[in-house]
């Protein structure tokens, strides 16, 4: 958790909503790494697994989305500087059910810029994206799939320096 006595940036002395200046910040490199999962029944995992879905290659479609995702995410998020990203990765891993877990997808986002403040969003961003096309794809033969555990696994650079989530 972060430290609660941490004023928030995005607004001003008087409290109203403002974009932070990041104008004087040197440029650094900057790199977040972001995941999340999507629970699905155990015939919807194979039918992704097989590329047999009606709509086509469920994660590649879902891998470019989350890319798109990472690239627009200063037009959805209302404060959120627009960034020229360097790369935006995206992988997948396929879960099957174990240990009470339920059948799922897991999705990774990784996203790099050199610039005056980080890509924390940008990867946020992506993973849901990435899911919500997932869900988009497959909602004609699962619509109980379950969108979980979206967050910031790790985020490197800048004047606030490394986070590992634990």
């Amino acid at each position: 958790m972060t430290n609660p006595t941490t004023p928030l940036t995005h607004f001003d002395a008087q409290g109203q909503a403002h974009m932070v200046d990041v104008g004087a910040k040197p440029a650094t490199h900057r790199v977040a790494v972001a995941g999340g999962r999507i629970e699905m029944l155990p015939a919807t995992l194979a039918l992704i697994e097989s590329g047999t879905a009606k709509k086509g290659d469920v994660l590649g479609i879902a891998r470019i989305a989350g890319i798109m995702g990472a690239k627009r995410t200063s037009d959805l998020i209302p404060l959120c500087h627009p960034l020229a990203l360097s790369r935006v990765a995206i992988d997948f891993e396929y879960l099957h059910a174990q240990a009470g877990q339920a059948d799922a997808v897991a999705c990774t986002a990784t996203v790099e810029t050199t610039g005056p403040t980080g890509v924390e969003m940008e990867a946020l961003t992506a993973v849901q994206v990435a899911l919500l096309t997932i869900y988009d794809m497959c909602k004609a033969a699962d619509r109980g799939m379950t969108i979980t555990s979206v967050r910031l696994l790790e985020k490197h650079g800048g004047k606030s320096g490394s986070y590992v989530a634990a």
